[in-house]
């Protein structure tokens, strides 16, 4: 599966109808963007919407980013990623997470306490699961949400590669040398494309809020050298380190940090003011044109 050096990852389309969505998926597609990477949370479930946006187009790969491993059993997600990718000629990419606590305790009333065996086991499940419909062509791929060594090792040792979120080229670099060569490595990178930069790094704060609730994202900060203090105060270093905020130069430089540091693939997440879908349609026609697809 080519899914391109660039693409882009956005979780807007939730907040927009059925109808809205495959006409924005269309759009993307004669932009020439070749990967659209969606979340799952408590919007729209993230196989029934990728189908739809696979159905609404002809050559956009549709990346999960990530569907949540204990939203569905593993049987149920190996036969959804099986006849996703055997309907669409290939162009469906399964990435899967453990997420976060509060998602699955509050949200889901389960148990969150043992994450990276619930991944193992739920990769071994999947695996083994008996699928008696039509095979795809090829094996299809899986990514995993990953972020510490050893979910990052795990990407490589029994999925297809990685795909980390919320973090600095410094992340990919490690993330690189964790997986080795070739284990694709898709890192999401945020983006505000404003030249005032006080504007647009309120926007990124914003937008970053909901992830320093969440230990999974505030530990890997730690990790990657933010203190206590970046994170507490949302700090210009910490803005600048995980958002990149400027012009469209600014958004490619970063873009190309990444890439410089190992990454396959990064997927673009354009941040804007009031979440506006038309504004963030501009910017993505903007940066499909830096990058001349």
């Amino acid at each position: 599966m080519d899914i391109g050096r660039v693409g882009l990852w956005t979780s807007l389309l939730d907040r927009h109808p059925t109808s809205r969505v495959r006409e924005v998926v269309r759009e993307v597609e004669a932009m020439g963007w070749p990967t659209l990477w969606r979340p799952e949370s408590t919007g729209r479930d993230v196989l029934v919407a990728s189908s739809v946006m696979l159905d609404a187009t002809s050559s956009l790969i549709v990346a999960s980013g990530i569907a949540q491993i204990y939203a569905r059993h593993p049987v149920t997600a190996a036969a959804a990623q099986k006849t996703l990718f055997e309907a669409h000629s290939g162009r469906f990419l399964l990435g899967l997470g453990v997420a976060h606590a509060p998602s699955v305790e509050r949200i889901r009333k389960l148990e969150y306490r043992t994450p990276y065996s619930d991944m193992v086991a739920y990769l071994e499940a999947m695996s083994d699961a008996p699928y008696a419909a039509v095979e795809p062509a090829t094996e299809p791929p899986t990514v995993l949400a990953a972020l510490g060594p050893r979910m990052l090792r795990l990407s490589a040792e029994a999925a297809d590669g990685a795909h980390p979120y919320f973090t600095p080229p410094d992340h990919t670099v490690m993330a690189r040398e964790i997986l080795g060569q070739g284990p694709l490595l898709a890192p999401e990178q945020m983006v505000v494309i404003d030249t005032d930069l006080r504007r647009a790094r309120g926007v990124a704060r914003a937008n970053m809020q909901r992830y320093l609730r969440l230990p999974n994202y505030t530990n890997n900060l730690l990790r990657c050298g933010f203190t206590q203090t970046d994170i507490d105060n949302v700090t210009d270093r910490l803005v600048d380190g995980i958002v990149a905020c400027g012009d469209i130069d600014a958004a490619v430089d970063r873009v190309q940090q990444h890439l410089d540091a190992g990454a396959d693939h990064v997927c673009i997440q354009v941040l804007v003011e009031n979440n506006d879908l038309d504004a963030t349609i501009g910017l993505w026609r903007e940066l499909a044109d830096a990058y001349s697809l």
